[in-house]
């Protein structure tokens, strides 16, 4: 996909891998009104030269060079002119019929022009360029037509030289051979061609505005990446230059042929949405917009997050202090707790879905991603019950027994996956590991964890070792009841992380993301992360 295409509301085909657009030959209703007005402009500027015309050869050509013919021929010039220029101010019709009108009527104009230049005067091989020749170069910068609409009347107005050549012939003038007539003029034929360009330019605009407006005004950067439900690109707003990352549902998800597969797609994805903008936490996501397009593309607009997910974070640099780890939880359960008394249960924690960033002055902010497995409290298991691939998309190496045993999954599901990640956090490692996705679930459901601290090179408290066990209980009911619960526990442990210590890792390990960023969004250094994709 080309990276600067445009996304408007109106609802348009969004393809967003394509490259080439949509191939619509249809401006946007404020395109074609300004396309009007430029046809106005055009043919006023047509009626000011002819009427000029008209009035040098009245009073000021002599006599013997302004025959009736010739004022006749412009005469006819400046009404055809002024009619054109009326009908495309205070006609009723559609702005495109008076766009379509403007381009035909340059042939009757060039028409005009060709009797001019045969009728007196006879053609030579030494004559200077043709006034069409500057008739079709002025519209086609002016005011350019459909391109194939442009080019079909550009070619015809350029062959009414030849045929004024033609008629001066029949009158028995003495005309030059149909070679030398086509090399006389050419200039005609190679504006025609030229004015393709403006016309191509513009429609192409045309298009990307169209499918800007249908998501929101924000303009396509660049993919970020995919993952198991959608895509992710980085826009920037067309009016308020501000970043953002816009989601996608995966085309191949809609395009297989499965009414029900498309069906539970689009309203995971839209109860993601949903889901996140309902929370007001400065540790939830913030969501700017989403809706779906005409051809039941979804997609929604989150703000674009300095710094990486915490999946990224441990593989490049290991596994983080236990009092940084506490630090980060609490700010994921603050997260939670606003979404647990809303009766909402993520049921997807993992270190993907937690982002670590820069916010202003603070360091290690935490942002809790992808709500999109989200189930509210009071829905039954039946309502949302899961696809194979929804599992999968569930990561087995964090899901409570409950969910993979397709029993109730209420607010304690959360926590287990909590429990997960802390342990992912502190040791580096998953609580189980397994050589297929079913046994992994398996021990989930069956087998005890080994403490972390025992699979840890780092020195972990008891508390905390004693806090991870307990979020990894396998009967719902022994653990924390809720994130708010959680948070309480966390909080009662003592961390030796802080804003200078946080402050520092930054400046450390990642420097290209410790200062606040002055570049636009296609200028992000390579090794910058904005946002996790899922």
């Amino acid at each position: 996909m080309d990276a600067s295409r445009l996304i408007e509301p109106g609802g348009r085909e969004i393809r967003p891998r394509s490259g080439t657009g949509t191939g619509s030959t249809t401006l946007p209703e404020d395109l074609l009104r300004e396309q009007s007005i430029r046809i106005q402009l055009f043919y006023a500027i047509g009626v000011a030269l002819w009427l000029t015309n008209l009035l040098l050869d009245l009073y000021i050509s002599p006599h013997g060079d302004r025959g009736p013919h010739k004022l006749l021929i412009e005469g006819l010039g400046v009404a055809l002119a002024a009619g054109t220029a009326l009908f495309a101010r205070c006609g009723r019709c559609s702005h495109r019929l008076k766009a379509d009108a403007g381009v035909a009527f340059i042939v009757p104009h060039a028409f005009l022009l060709a009797l001019l230049n045969s009728w007196a005067v006879q053609p030579t091989t030494a004559r200077p360029i043709s006034g069409i020749t500057v008739l079709i170069l002025l519209f086609g910068m002016l005011a350019p037509a459909r391109p194939r609409s442009m080019l079909l009347a550009g070619l015809v107005a350029a062959s009414m030289d030849p045929l004024g050549v033609w008629i001066a012939h029949l009158r028995g003038l003495p005309t030059p051979s149909i070679v030398n007539t086509l090399l006389m003029f050419y200039p005609n034929y190679a504006c025609a061609l030229l004015t393709v360009v403006p016309a191509r330019l513009l429609y192409r605009l045309g298009r990307q505005i169209r499918e800007a407006r249908a998501l929101g005004g924000y303009q396509l950067v660049e993919r970020l990446g995919e993952g198991g439900m959608g895509e992710v690109w980085l826009g920037r707003h067309r009016l308020l230059a501000r970043s953002a990352a816009i989601k996608l549902i995966r085309p191949e998800m809609l395009s297989d042929g499965s009414v029900d597969r498309a069906a539970v797609a689009l309203g995971r994805f839209e109860r993601e949405a949903r889901a996140t903008a309902a929370l007001t936490s400065p540790h939830t996501i913030r969501l700017f917009d989403f809706g779906q397009t005409h051809d039941g593309t979804f997609y929604y607009v989150m703000e674009l997050l300095d710094g990486r997910d915490l999946e990224s974070l441990v593989r490049e640099f290991g596994p983080l202090p236990p009092g940084r780890v506490m630090h980060l939880v609490r700010q994921i359960c603050r997260s939670l707790a606003e979404a647990h008394a809303r009766g909402l249960v993520h049921r997807d924690i993992k270190p993907a879905n937690i982002y670590v960033c820069r916010v202003g002055l603070e360091y290690d902010f935490v942002k809790v991603l992808d709500f999109g497995l989200v189930k509210h409290a009071n829905e039954s298991a039946a309502a949302t019950q899961l696809t194979a691939e929804t599992v999968a998309m569930g990561t087995p190496a964090y899901m409570a027994p409950e969910a993979i045993l397709g029993e109730e999954v209420d607010r304690p599901a959360d926590v287990y996956g909590l429990g997960c990640l802390m342990y992912f956090l502190l040791s580096g490692r998953i609580v189980f590991d397994a050589d297929t996705p079913m046994r992994l679930l398996m021990q989930h459901v069956q087998q005890a964890p080994i403490p972390p601290s025992k699979r840890s090179k780092q020195t972990i408290p008891q508390e905390i070792d004693d806090l991870v066990m307990a979020c990894l209980h396998k009967d719902p009911n022994r653990r924390p009841r809720d994130a708010s619960e959680l948070l309480h526990l966390v909080s009662s442990i003592a961390s030796d992380w802080d804003h200078h210590a946080a402050r520092n890792w930054w400046e450390t390990h990642l420097p290209d993301l410790s200062a606040p960023s002055t570049l636009a969004p296609a200028d992000w250094p390579a090794n910058a992360h904005p946002v996790a994709v899922q």
